[in-house]
């Protein structure tokens, strides 16, 4: 039983070895809200950026600012999926903000492996909508209608 636990432990050393030499694909993904999985077809806006401060004293003998760091600042998450006629979930979340209270979610967005396992997770924090848009329709179009949702958070960290 040990020398099955050490081979199998080697197998698993040399695999990530072999196949953390190769960039991650984008195509394979899946988002957790509030324990429930759901398929989109896309996500945008996971970024985060810190404000420059500007600064200078007037006994300063360089002509020119020191530049600090600020405030952390969180782009908001924009979810795409296809618009099914029996799934209202976006549309149902953006209407639980009443009187300035919202619903918050914390939402994870795992990339897959073609095993369907987590290789890199992202945990957004405290997520709420604020904006819900369905495409245009177009009597000549040959696409799927999309349903948007764009989300304001208090942050994200990578957990996987």
């Amino acid at each position: 039983m040990w020398l099955v636990h050490k081979l199998i432990h080697l197998f698993k050393k040399i695999k990530h070895w072999l196949m953390g030499n190769y960039p991650l694909s984008k195509y394979h993904f899946i988002v957790d809200w509030g324990g429930q999985q759901i398929g989109v077809s896309e996500i945008s806006g996971l970024a985060m950026e810190y404000a420059v401060v500007e600064h200078r004293t007037g006994a300063d003998k360089l002509q020119s600012v020191i530049k600090i760091p600020g405030l952390q600042k969180f782009s908001n998450l924009i979810l795409k999926r296809a618009l099914q006629a029996d799934d209202r979930d976006f549309f149902n979340w953006i209407n639980t903000i009443q009187m300035n209270t919202v619903e918050r979610r914390d939402i994870v967005i795992s990339l897959l492996n073609a095993s369907h396992e987590p290789i890199v997770s992202w945990r957004v924090r405290n997520a709420w909508p604020c904006k819900y848009q369905v495409a245009d329709l177009n009597a000549s179009s040959n696409e799927v209608l999309i349903e948007t949702i764009e989300l304001a958070h208090e942050g994200f960290q990578i957990v996987t």
